[in-house]
């Protein structure tokens, strides 16, 4: 299959580029030059505890050639005051493209990660775990008014690392609100989503992520077994899913070649078509970041 191809368009939506607190295999500047070297038409860094929209802006501004866009986000941790309405929209000012909600405060993520978060590096400060839904299930009144804020600005929400149940409660708050770009972060990998509810979450109007890191055979870091990705195929409407890398670590190489050799894989051993990976990769990818 051609390579070059396959890769002209992509919008990577999910890319650890440094600098960072933690040590990452490369930063946003290298990023640009292999994005655009491989016919890129951007991607996005998400950074766990700072937001990333000023160097995404100075990057693409003094070094790139025009050819890619360089997005930036911000996550809700406590490192930025949790659901903190002036720091979103402080992000929005500054173009962010995504926001997400909690991730490394996640009560969950710290709970799936007993043994230490390597994406922490630097980090010494103890997370306090948060989790965003009361006893009966509803959104805390501080994470509706974010939502409401986004939904007012036509921002792109992630979903972050909550629990199945604070995801469900989420998407369909952020749906009722209004919120029209929601991206359900690796509901196959510490969320314990189940099939039906990824369904359900599309049928919401909410896009599915399908992440390389996390696939044994998509980087070198992946724990899960190349079945997940056969059944996410298989149950998970594939117009719905957006194909991404999650990729920057430390010794887990190029973010690039990682989703080229994913979507080898995809389509060699699983049937998924040029197209449905123009979709996945391409098309999806552009309406979260307004550019469709």
């Amino acid at each position: 299959m051609n390579k070059s191809a396959l890769l002209k368009g992509v919008i990577d939506v999910h890319v650890h580029a440094g600098p960072s607190v933690a040590s990452r295999e490369l930063d946003a500047a290298e990023m640009l030059r292999e994005a655009e070297a491989a016919g890129y038409r951007g991607f996005l860094v998400k950074d766990h505890y700072f937001p990333s929209m000023m160097g995404c802006q100075m990057v693409q501004k003094h070094l790139g050639n025009g050819s890619v866009e360089v997005f930036g986000s911000l996550c809700l941790n406590h490192a930025v005051g949790l659901f903190n309405l002036n720091a979103v929209d402080a992000a929005y000012g500054m173009g962010a493209k995504m926001i997400y909600f909690p991730t490394v405060s996640s009560k969950n993520h710290i709970d799936a990660h007993k043994g230490g978060f390597a994406g922490a590096g630097k980090m010494s400060v103890p997370e306090a775990p948060v989790v965003y839904v009361d006893g009966r299930g509803q959104l805390l009144p501080e994470a509706v008014r974010v939502l409401e804020y986004m939904a007012e600005k036509d921002m792109a929400l992630g979903t972050g690392h909550g629990s199945a149940g604070e995801i469900d409660a989420l998407v369909r708050t952020a749906a009722k609100i209004g919120v029209k770009k929601i991206l359900v972060n690796h509901p196959h990998f510490h969320i314990g989503a189940t099939y039906q509810q990824m369904r359900d979450w599309a049928d919401l109007g909410a896009y599915i992520e399908l992440n390389v890191c996390v696939f044994s055979e998509g980087s070198k870091l992946g724990p899960l077994p190349t079945s997940v990705l056969e059944e996410m195929l298989r149950e998970v409407p594939r117009d719905r899913m957006v194909l991404d890398s999650d990729m920057g670590q430390r010794g887990n190489g190029s973010p690039v070649e990682g989703m080229y050799r994913f979507m080898c894989l995809m389509m060699n051993r699983f049937g998924v078509t040029e197209e449905e990976i123009a979709v996945m990769a391409k098309k999806n990818p552009a309406i979260l970041m307004g550019l469709a």
